[in-house]
């Protein structure tokens, strides 16, 4: 950052991000014009509503991975925690949804800061990464479809799925971290 004349560091240009986040989410809201992708970008979020992908996957993990069951449950709590952490910064930032572009799905909230879509894909991906090395290599790109799929439907801008990945990523890593910490204690 360059300082000011008494040595003060200039903050960053917030309307500069806000640029930078409007054009993003209509470059990406435009490939939604697309009918398959659209549709893809549809039932993303359809299936990604309160986290229940990913929540089904965790509870099928657990009943398909035995040897793993308490690491499969463990990660669906991982996730509905972080899920839920995401639905209360919603509540106390009360961020309204894009109003530029027209939204390709109805939401069932007004707010958009964090998406809680990419909370819980990314603490989905992290917690059950862990678990299975197919695992590793599959959620990633499933975590990171469903959060550019809340920018193609136009319902969340790119600050609202970075924050909300960051979230998830935080939730899922101290969770895992508290975890191992009270196994070992």
């Amino acid at each position: 950052m360059e300082e000011e004349g008494g040595g003060v560091p200039r903050a960053v240009d917030l309307r500069l991000l806000r640029a930078v986040d409007l054009r993003l989410l209509a470059a990406l809201r435009d490939c939604g014009r697309d009918p398959r992708v659209a549709a893809a970008a549809r039932t993303l979020s359809w299936s990604g509503e309160h986290g229940a992908l990913w929540l089904a996957a965790g509870l099928a993990g657990a009943a398909l991975d035995r040897e793993r069951r308490a690491g499969w449950l463990r990660g669906a709590a991982l996730t509905a925690a972080a899920h839920l952490a995401s639905m209360g910064v919603k509540r106390i930032v009360r961020r309204p949804r894009p109003g530029h572009v027209e939204p390709l799905v109805r939401t069932a909230g007004r707010h958009s800061f964090p998406s809680s879509h990419a909370t819980s894909a990314v603490a989905a991906a992290v917690a059950y990464g862990a678990l299975r090395p197919a695992g590793a290599r599959v959620l990633p790109p499933l975590a990171a479809a469903m959060c550019v799929s809340r920018m193609v439907v136009g319902v969340h801008y790119p600050s609202d799925v970075a924050a909300g990945a960051a979230l998830g990523a935080f939730a899922a890593r101290a969770g895992t971290t508290w975890r191992g910490a009270r196994t070992h204690a």
